[in-house]
């Protein structure tokens, strides 16, 4: 384990006033965003929208790092060269999505457990080897009756520490991902509870699969209640509440915390994280890895024409990027 590689990729992932773009959308899925905007869901499409995305002028003031799908991290600009060298000569760290989806917990109807485990070694030394700094696994947990259960976050917690720990055996940060979904009708101070021990039940399985902290990046979801909760809650209890959810759970050396949109509208994303910042006192920086978050205005405006508004969907990506920059730093809101 290459420990100063590590530390120092994890610092440079949530330098002051800048996140990470996460554009790793499986290709089932990103058929689903392209066909809303009535474009075709070909390679050479995806590759157009992916180089539309990291080309954007400027877009190294604001990103430090982009999480890619094997696809995109293999593909080519127009004129034939390599996204990861594109990325490296804007000052962009290449990041790579691992793990292969959320599948059915046998013995556990409604939930999820996370898989990708199986060859993960090898593939992860192929993307060192291709130039991936940083890699992303995905868990989601779902509140319901009688959920989550222990073995739910249990099962993708030791999931997330097996793939933290052999990222790092190959020098790659490994991005922790527990998303708590949005998805139902729980109030703010039941996702508080479910938040806190998923993240909690994480950096136990992570301790325990000795993960380098110091090399390790959380991906958080907000506590937020859930979206058909009659009783939304403000920013500032968003705020809070996330804020006293992360210092409860979250060991104080971890270089950064950056949070997923998650469903969340592009403005609340961006004002909930400029609420947290303005807040203060936490011992990590607390940045944003949005994906919806950042694309879909630039994505509408693309499919409308994707020839005559390439230009202008790239500044509407920036103009993304800068507002969740100053959010980063609690300076949107002024």
């Amino acid at each position: 384990m290459k420990i100063d590689q590590l530390v120092e990729t994890a610092e440079a992932m949530v330098a002051p006033g800048k996140g990470i773009i996460a554009i790793d959308e499986s290709t089932g899925t990103i058929a689903k965003r392209l066909g809303a905007v009535g474009v075709e869901n070909t390679e050479e499409n995806r590759r157009t929208y992916r180089e539309l995305l990291l080309t954007t002028p400027k877009l190294k003031e604001y990103i430090s790092g982009a999480i890619l799908y094997d696809e995109t991290l293999r593909q080519s600009t127009r004129d034939g060269k390599p996204f990861v060298d594109v990325m490296n000569e804007a000052g962009i760290l290449p990041g790579i999505k691992v793990d292969t989806g959320a599948k059915d917990l046998a013995g556990f109807p409604g939930e999820k457990v996370t898989e990708g485990l199986d060859g993960l070694r090898e593939r992860l030394e192929e993307y060192a080897r291709m130039g991936a700094r940083f890699a992303k696994w995905r868990a989601v947990i779902t509140i319901g009756e009688a959920m989550p259960t222990d073995t739910c976050i249990e099962s993708n917690a030791h999931a997330l520490a097996r793939y933290a720990a052999l990222c790092q055996e190959h020098g790659i940060v490994p991005i922790v991902e527990p998303e708590v979904l949005m998805d139902g009708d729980h109030d703010i101070e039941t996702c508080y509870g479910v938040t806190e021990a998923t993240q909690r039940a994480v950096f136990r399985a992570l301790y325990e699969h000795h993960v380098l902290l110091e090399g390790t990046i959380l991906k958080a979801s907000m506590v937020l209640p859930g979206k058909d909760c009659p009783e939304q809650a403000s920013v500032e209890d968003v705020a809070h509440a996330t804020l006293r959810c992360l210092e409860s759970a979250v060991p104080a050396i971890l270089p950064g915390v950056v949070f997923l949109s998650g469903g969340q509208s592009d403005a609340d994303a961006t004002n909930h994280l400029d609420a947290m910042n303005q807040i203060g006192g936490t011992p990590w920086p607390l940045s944003f890895s949005y994906g919806r978050g950042m694309q879909q205005a630039a994505m509408e405006l693309w499919g409308k024409d994707p020839a005559a508004n390439f230009e202008k969907a790239q500044q509407t990506v920036f103009e993304r990027a800068r507002d969740n920059g100053l959010a980063a730093q609690g300076k949107y809101g002024a």
